[in-house]
């Protein structure tokens, strides 16, 4: 059987950055790179020729020059990348200055605003001007609660312009889920909106924003976005110094841009802390900015009069690498709110009406609107759409299969992995590679990515553990506040020393490809077999009657069984006949070891803030245990849903 599903052109591939880009390496150092697999085998065989050739290729900015590209370490952690370089990263982010869209910030409601190149510059210059009188300085912390739109993306911009650190959550968030984040890092400076909207609900924050400042002691500004609330007034709040965003400053001017070394810190980002405190992940500026360019300029193909479109929230890493999108020069399309408001139909009349030529999105989405009914090949144009993003979970076969059949046959799907760890991709799509059913195109370039065994063995056809053998400038400087970098160590470079290990539970195929099979700390162990869930909620996917589903590991007799537990589609009871369906087509398809021991209805499926399952915190509550951080997921009463079942109770 043959899984091509999409395959680029000759025309197409000629086109693309990716292609010029071989093409000038050939050039450069005199070599004859024919394809992808070399380029990308070159890049991880010659890491410095590889990413000072990326950056010359972006023409990035240097306020003084690097000395040295870079000096390895005694542990991989410990390189240093284009030392003795300066520059600033929202420099790159503004450097187009013309009357052509910026970004196209949409709310929920419709609201639309338009800000040219020109004008976004104005606006973060007029900001910037506002922060200096603050005293905000490199090292400070910047911190935000703020929807997706076009202020949050202003604020970031002119602090990272002075050098401030950048922090953001997004409304959804509880009070102590903000806390335990912010609380962490002590910003001084505090942006948040008074009231926002979703599915078509309008939600004030006052109250909420006032808890969060009372546990900030070290913030000094809180700077109010009044949003979906405009008779919002200063004197609601109980901040020291608070100012509304129209009274604190005016557009004007052009901003200016501190150097700041190659390192310097520019984001702080969580892991989701759902077994604990979140781990408060720092990201330095240059590494992000070469990752993020080469990811958006050669892996998606984006040129200068491009539309990009992400559908997430600024809690989540991908709002941050969406936003790097500028970077390149393509217009960002932010949309704020509910993906399903008024109708399943809402971010595809995004694509047609803002011409969006790379849109990103989760697999949730896809399979939602597949459960729907929603043909958008038939209900749309999408003329300029040649690039579907998607990221948060494993990306089943059977949506690839939906995809090209009911949304559009000629696109370029492109499922991809990394994490908030790494703020970007270790796997992604790639303009040159043919898009092979329920396959992430590959490793991204630079990125000495395999699949190894628990004997730190590389593994091809066969599931194990996804690492990544060498250094690469994104890898992030820390975790804040882990003075002796014992717990960054642990997180990363315990399982296999000298390398850092994803957590993800893999499998890499002879041609390249890459399927993620689940996170690794979820893997299921019935009888000592390793099973990802994710191959689990891909035949799950098959049944029609199901909406979604989550299975854990249970402790049982002395072993592990398989729990399944699935949300039906309304109405629907989980009868005998529909338990035999489900065990059939996950033993048909999978193995025995996969079939579910009992299966379980449940009406909602807790998940995080971004959208992913968490499995970790339904098996604590299965067995009884405490769930640390429940203000992390969106849903935390879903949670009651699986303590004390009945059915899981010894007999």
């Amino acid at each position: 059987m043959n899984d091509i599903l999409w395959r680029p052109s000759t025309t197409q591939i000629e086109a693309s950055r990716m292609d010029a880009f071989r093409r000038r390496v050939n050039l450069r150092y005199n070599l004859q790179l024919d394809d992808y697999p070399a380029l990308h085998r070159w890049s991880i065989e010659h890491p410095a020729q590889f990413w000072q050739a990326l950056a010359e290729y972006f023409h990035v900015r240097w306020h003084a020059e690097p000395s040295n590209i870079l000096e390895q370490g005694p542990h991989l952690s410990q390189a240093r990348w284009f030392v003795g370089a300066t520059l600033n990263f929202a420099e790159h982010l503004l450097q187009r200055r013309d009357d052509r869209p910026a970004v196209v910030a949409v709310r929920e409601d419709g609201l639309r605003r338009v800000l040219t190149h020109n004008q976004l510059a104005a606006q973060v210059a007029g900001l910037q001007h506002a922060l200096r009188q603050m005293g905000i300085q490199p090292g400070d912390r910047v911190a935000a609660v703020m929807p997706n739109t076009w202020e949050t993306l202003v604020a970031m911009l002119a602090a990272a312009s002075l050098g401030a650190v950048w922090s953001s959550c997004s409304p959804e968030f509880g009070t102590h889920g903000i806390i335990d984040r912010f609380g962490q890092i002590g910003p001084k400076l505090l942006i948040a909106c008074a009231g926002y909207q979703y599915a078509g609900k309008a939600i004030d924050q006052v109250e909420k924003i006032n808890q969060v400042v009372a546990q900030l002691p070290q913030l000094e500004y809180l700077l109010v976005v009044p949003y979906t609330r405009p008779d919002t007034r200063a004197d609601e709040f109980g901040a020291r110094q608070v100012a509304l965003w129209d009274d604190v400053f005016q557009p004007g001017g052009s901003p200016s841009f501190t150097a700041l070394p190659f390192d310097h810190p520019l984001y702080i980002l969580y892991s989701s802390g759902t077994t604990g405190v979140p781990k408060c992940i720092v990201h330095r500026a240059g590494g992000v900015l070469l990752q993020h360019m080469k990811e958006h300029g050669l892996h998606n193909d984006l040129k200068a009069d491009d539309v990009l479109f992400y559908y997430t929230t600024c809690g989540w890493m991908m709002w941050n690498w969406l936003v790097s999108g500028l970077a390149v020069g393509a217009t960002l399309v932010l949309y704020d709110g509910s993906p399903f408001h008024p109708g399943p139909q809402r971010l595809l009349d995004l694509i047609d009406a803002e011409g969006i030529h790379a849109f990103g999105t989760s697999p949730k989405y896809l399979a939602a609107l597949e459960q729907a009914g929603v043909e958008p090949a038939v209900s749309h144009r999408l003329d300029s759409l040649r690039l579907l993003l998607s990221t948060g979970s494993p990306l089943s076969p059977h949506s690839y299969d939906y995809v090209y059949a009911k949304v559009k046959a000629d696109v370029c799907l492109a499922s991809m992995s990394g994490g908030t760890d790494i703020v970007s991709c270790f796997v992604l799509g790639n303009p040159l590679l043919p898009v092979h059913r329920g396959q992430i195109a590959g490793p991204g370039l630079g990125m000495a990515v395999a699949v190894w065994n628990e004997h730190g063995q590389p593994l091809i056809g066969e599931k194990g553990e996804l690492v990544c053998t060498q250094t690469f400038p994104c890898m992030p400087l820390g975790f804040w506040g882990d003075s002796d970098g014992s717990r960054y160590h642990e997180a990363y470079f315990s399982q296999f020393p000298g390398v850092w290990c994803q957590g993800d539970y893999a499998e890499q195929f002879p041609g390249g490809g890459l399927v993620i099979h689940g996170r690794s700390d979820a893997v299921l162990n019935p009888g000592g077999v390793r099973i990802g869930t994710a191959e689990i909620y891909r035949q799950v996917e098959k049944v029609g009657e199901v909406l979604e589903s989550v299975a854990i590991g249970q402790a049982w007799q002395g072993d592990v069984r398989v729990v399944l537990f699935v949300r039906l589609q309304s109405g629907l009871v989980l009868d005998d006949e529909l338990q035999q369906r489900i065990r059939h087509v996950i033993r048909q398809y999978t193995s025995p070891r996969h079939v579910p021991a009992v299966i379980v209805q449940v009406d909602d499926i807790p998940r995080t803030q971004s959208g992913k399952l968490v499995e970790l915190a339904i098996r604590n509550v299965v067995h009884g245990l405490p769930v640390k951080n429940t203000d992390a997921l969106a849903n935390p009463e879903a949670l009651e849903q699986f303590r004390d079942r009945p059915e899981l109770q010894p007999g």
